[in-house]
């Protein structure tokens, strides 16, 4: 006779700003709620552009959320009969988050994991690199670069209308006022050190 699985897994849904992550972050949640399973959300409450209590996109959709200080926390407010975690903005969490996805895929959840994999500067951006690495599915998104309209894979910071320099603050939240979707080609960061040339 078959088994049938009952271990857990995570699953990472990364791009840019305007990519749709915190959208399909939703759309997954909403999935499982219609199946009836136990959700709970998490959000770190750095992030309050929509509201303390609630992930929302871009779209304007929104669903309750848990807003925590640090990883730990979710296992502090995680209540026992959930079947689905789902953790917007992960990226502003500390390495920590890592151990905390590992636990709860380790105990049989299904882990929904929304993240950013890149700052302003075009580099890695906090834990992304290690959730991405450990994760079971990785869903990468694209927006649409406002500057040409190509495929857009990084975000763009602009102040008083210009592009931020390397040296400006990596984490500042903020939304359409101060970020902008743009393609490799497109995306200018002043004072970003040189890459060596290959060859």
């Amino acid at each position: 006779m078959k088994q049938q699985y009952s271990g857990g897994w995570i699953e990472v849904v990364c791009g840019c700003m305007f990519s749709g992550k915190s959208e399909e972050l939703i759309r997954r949640v909403r999935r499982s709620i219609i199946a009836k399973q136990q959700v709970q959300i998490f959000k770190p409450d750095i992030d309050t552009r929509w509201s303390q209590n609630s992930v929302g996109s871009h779209s304007g959709v929104s669903l309750d959320a848990i807003p925590v200080t640090c990883a730990g926390e979710i296992l502090q407010e995680l209540d026992s009969g959930t079947e689905v975690v789902a953790i917007d903005e992960a990226q502003f969490f500390d390495d920590s988050i890592i151990t905390v996805c590992e636990g709860l895929a380790d105990r049989g959840l299904r882990v929904i994991v929304a993240c950013l994999d890149m700052d302003f500067r075009g580099e890695p951006f906090g834990p992304a690199p290690l959730l991405i690495a450990i994760a079971d599915q990785v869903d990468k998104l694209q927006a649409i670069c406002m500057s040409c309209g190509a495929p857009a894979s990084r975000t763009q910071r602009m102040i008083n209308g210009e592009p931020a320099p390397y040296n400006a603050p990596i984490v500042v939240v903020g939304a359409a006022d101060m970020y902008e979707a743009r393609c490799r080609a497109c995306h200018d960061v002043p004072g970003r050190p040189k890459q060596g040339k290959q060859g």
